[in-house]
């Protein structure tokens, strides 16, 4: 079972969320002049990666917020949780040049832009209430 940390809500088991496929996917600039096989290729073909790759996340029972993922599909680590509409990051965190998918317009519902940032929360700085095990 998956642990996923939520831009928004912190860590949560994956059963509170749900996949929503490849990210950074480009819509096209003029979808009316596309013929049935490129409209076709914008819908259904995907790359298939082995290692590293860009997902689309729903936290579906928690903020309902769309969020990006870099996650290992070998091994299923998580490398990185990103909001939508920020670059992709490589694995190590830092931001490249390629853009989201998502508006960036500060009432959109899909930038997550009004989550506090996750880059400094720390679970183990928190402290437990007395009486309670770690």
């Amino acid at each position: 079972m998956l642990l996923i940390s939520c831009p928004n809500c912190g860590s949560r088991d994956e059963t509170e969320f749900h996949y929503g496929g490849q990210a950074h996917v480009p819509y096209p600039e003029n979808p009316n002049e596309l013929n049935d096989k490129e409209w076709a290729h914008f819908l259904f073909y995907r790359e298939n990666t082995k290692g590293i790759f860009a997902e689309r996340w729903l936290h579906s029972t928690g903020c309902r917020q769309w969020f990006n993922m870099l996650r290992d599909t070998v091994t299923y680590d998580i490398k990185v949780v990103y909001p939508m509409g920020t670059p992709r990051p490589d694995a190590a965190g830092r931001t490249t040049a390629e853009t989201g998918t998502a508006s960036l317009a500060p009432d959109s519902t899909t930038t997550g832009s009004a989550a506090p940032s996750t880059s400094t929360t720390s679970i183990s700085s928190t402290t437990a209430p007395e009486g309670a095990t770690k």
